[in-house]
């Protein structure tokens, strides 16, 4: 039976009484398969699966969806239930912000600054707070983050390793719809028409990859962007593994970012560089 608690007292008491090390899952809610396949990954390494349900206002933007973004506890405590989670954490902002906003937040640094970033000024700052402040509430010995919002896996990464939190980060692949579409609990705005337009962002990164030469790999992902009116292009970048340098050869990295209708959605795939 999965336990659904709203405050640091219970979540103190819960993480206390742990059988086994604690894994954790941070979500927003509006649960899907790939918040599943987190807790399933999560499952396989401890008995005790904690999984945080919070809406955090630090990283919306004043022009974002902070007041429509889904809310769906009942559904997401049956999906964690079926999962075998032990604990749900869902607080309330006064309970994760006593007092209000927090005076002092994290600096995500020169790899907060692109990318995402560039496009969403403050949002990582916001993002780093709310997950350093959880992985301390929860005591938490491993959190498994998606490869989907791969900057924020690389920033939390970075986070744990310089204020050496001493906590394992374990990524989990992006989960994707049959047709390609990466999960994300914004793909319910889209309509019929967006939808099929959206197919567009997984389709040019699967082509772009299928390349080897950087050069390459950027011209035919921009093309197949080029050609689909229904989408508005942020960003189509080519990174190293962990998003510096592209390298002459090896591991990199294809993101991109676009607007479908009014909702933004974001993919990214690894690859293999091998130069001319």
């Amino acid at each position: 039976m999965t336990a659904l608690i709203h405050t640091r007292a219970e979540l103190s008491a819960a993480v206390s009484g742990a059988s086994d090390r604690v894994a954790v899952v941070m979500t927003m809610g509006a649960l899907h398969e790939g918040h599943r396949t987190l807790m399933r990954a999560a499952r396989e390494r401890s008995e005790f699966v904690l999984v945080t349900i919070f809406v955090n206002p630090l990283q919306f933007g004043p022009n974002e969806d902070f007041d429509k973004y889904p809310r769906t506890l009942a559904a997401d405590l049956e999906a964690c239930e079926a999962e075998g989670v032990s604990v749900v954490f869902a607080p309330s902002r006064d309970e994760m912000y006593p007092g209000g906003a927090p005076s002092i937040t994290m600096n995500a640094g020169p790899l907060g600054e692109i990318l995402e970033g560039a496009s969403r000024p403050g949002h990582f700052a916001g993002m780093l707070t709310v997950v350093e402040k959880l992985l301390v509430l929860t005591r938490a010995d491993v959190a498994f983050f998606g490869e989907k919002d791969f900057q924020q896996l690389a920033l939390i990464r970075r986070m744990v390793h310089d204020l050496e939190l001493g906590v394992e980060v374990v990524a989990v692949p992006t989960v994707r719809e049959p047709d390609g579409l990466a999960l994300s609990s914004r793909n319910r705005y889209l309509s019929a028409e967006q939808r099929a337009a959206a197919l567009v962002l997984s389709r040019a990164l699967r082509e772009g990859a299928a390349h080897s030469e950087a050069e390459a790999v950027l011209t035919t992902a921009r093309k197949v962007l080029d050609d689909e009116p229904g989408v508005r292009v942020d960003y189509l970048a080519l990174t190293g593994a962990d998003l510096g340098p592209v390298p002459q050869e090896g591991p990199a990295r294809l993101l991109v970012a676009a607007r479908v209708g009014a909702t933004r959605l974001i993919d990214n795939v690894p690859l293999e560089l091998k130069g001319r």
